[in-house]
């Protein structure tokens, strides 16, 4: 005779440490979001936080760059990575191994490391890009200290870093397209332009969803890049969400506010990904 609770057994080491690092930390943030933690001993303070988040400058501020980036940052890496994608899955290209290993190695790297690379590169006195800028008369850029720059050097690290990623799942996306569709096209007629987008990028739509809400996701949680290689200014130029939680819970020591950013990060992104499975249900 077989034990029925065999399995719970088996599952319940996984639960405890589930229940202890994972669900009582987010359960624990949630109740310190409802206190005010600016003095000590913490006190009882539910609408402080969350009254707060509405009116705060600086977190909208946050909010409008996190936002500013995500709307010029993620199409252009799909439309970068689809391309990508279409080219590497050519097959007239030679080498299709070492070029998939190439554009997918900038995430193995890793987030601080190429950081620093980014931000050497783009010192304004001895960075390369500079350098080439003075190279063709073209004035240097002072790009970690001016708004835009600032924010044109995040959104370059951010693609640089993740189109090959893309590239590789959108890749596998193509490998799912019938061969015989495109097939079929050519014999009624169709042009390469009829067939990218009637078949390929049709067939694709999935995939581009699921890498869209990714990255969307992603983008809420932007930490790394704007904080190691703008320190999220000049200003609060460059500073996202991710940037400002970090500021509130670790350098201002309110960790109630923090935890408050937070749950609005993480009710963002339930918002998106529903769009996303209410979009994907509606598809004919």
């Amino acid at each position: 005779m077989t034990d029925a609770r065999a399995p719970w057994r088996f599952l319940a080491p996984f639960g405890a440490v589930f229940a202890v690092f994972w669900a009582w930390p987010i359960a624990y943030s949630f109740y310190v979001s409802f206190l005010d933690t600016r003095g000590w001993p913490w006190t009882w303070h539910p609408g402080l936080n969350w009254g707060r988040l509405p009116h705060d400058p600086f977190f909208l501020k946050a909010l409008a760059n996190t936002a500013f980036i995500l709307i010029a940052q993620v199409p252009l890496m799909l439309v970068l990575a689809t391309a990508l994608a279409i080219a590497l899955d050519s097959p007239a290209l030679r080498a299709k191994a070492l070029f998939r290993f190439a554009f997918f190695a900038p995430v193995v790297v890793g987030a601080v490391a190429y950081s620093a690379v980014f931000r050497l590169m783009l010192n304004t006195d001895f960075g390369v890009v500079n350098a080439a800028l003075r190279a063709v008369g073209a004035g240097a850029v002072d790009w970690l200290n001016q708004p835009v720059p600032a924010m044109i050097a995040i959104i370059a690290a951010l693609t640089w870093r993740w189109t090959g990623y893309n590239a590789v799942i959108i890749m596998a996306g193509l490998q799912g397209i019938a061969p015989e569709l495109y097939e079929a096209a050519r014999i009624d007629g169709a042009s390469s332009w009829q067939q990218l987008r009637y078949i390929t990028l049709a067939g694709l739509r999935p995939v581009l969803v699921f890498c869209a809400v990714l990255s969307i996701i992603g983008t809420l949680q932007l930490f790394t890049e704007p904080f190691l290689i703008t320190q999220g200014g000049p200003g609060n130029a460059t500073t996202t969400l991710g940037v400002y939680l970090y500021k509130q819970g670790f350098r201002s020591y309110n960790f109630g506010y923090a935890s408050t950013v937070a749950y609005a990060v993480a009710a963002l992104a339930a918002i998106f990904s529903a769009l996303q499975a209410r979009w994907l249900r509606s598809e004919p």
